[in-house]
C-alpha cells in the first residue's frame, strides 16, 4: 500500500476532527483535554518522497529557555522543535515515504509531534505557575 493510502486510512480512523486538505495533505485537531489545555492542530504533508508532520505548540514562549529546546532536540528521534522569528514554538517530524509500511509508522510520527507539543506546553505551564506552598507552620515558613 502506498504511503498516501496508509495516511489517508489512518487519518480517517482517528477520533475527533480530521480533514483532508488536498491530495497528500491532511489536518488533525487534538482536543484540548489531550493537548495540555487548548486544541493542537497537526498538519501532515506527503511531498518529495517525505512525510512531514508539524504542530504549533506555543505562541508566547517567554518562559521557554531556547537552550532547553536544543537539548530536547538532542534527546529525540525524528521529531524536533523549531522557533519562528516571532518566537513561536513548533514541533516538526519527517519520515521517508518509503519507510511508511503501515499505520503504526504514521501513528509513531504523529505521536512524537503531539508528545513534543504537549511537553512544551506543560513545561511552560509549570514555569508560569509557582509550586504550591504548604500552609504555615512548617520549618521553612519564616512566620512559623
Amino acid at each position: 500500500m502506498a504511503a498516501v493510502d496508509v495516511i489517508d486510512t489512518f487519518v480517517d480512523e482517528l477520533p475527533g476532527t480530521t480533514r483532508r486538505l488536498a491530495h497528500g495533505e491532511w489536518g488533525v485537531t487534538v482536543a484540548a483535554e489531550h493537548a495540555a489545555g487548548w486544541p493542537l492542530d497537526v498538519g501532515i504533508v506527503l511531498a518529495d518522497g517525505m512525510v512531514r508532520a508539524q504542530a504549533h505548540a506555543l505562541t508566547d514562549a517567554e518562559t521557554i529557555d531556547p537552550w532547553m529546546l536544543l537539548w530536547w532536540n538532542r534527546q529525540t528521534r525524528m521529531a524536533r522543535f523549531g522557533c519562528t522569528r516571532d518566537h513561536e514554538i513548533w514541533v516538526h517530524a519527517d519520515l521517508p515515504a518509503a519507510a511508511v509500511a503501515g499505520e503504526p509508522d504514521i501513528d509513531r510520527l504523529l505521536g512524537l509531534v503531539v508528545e513534543g507539543a504537549v511537553a512544551a506546553r506543560e513545561y511552560q505551564q509549570r514555569r508560569r505557575e509557582p509550586a504550591p506552598q504548604p500552609a504555615g507552620g512548617g520549618w521553612l515558613d519564616p512566620a512559623g
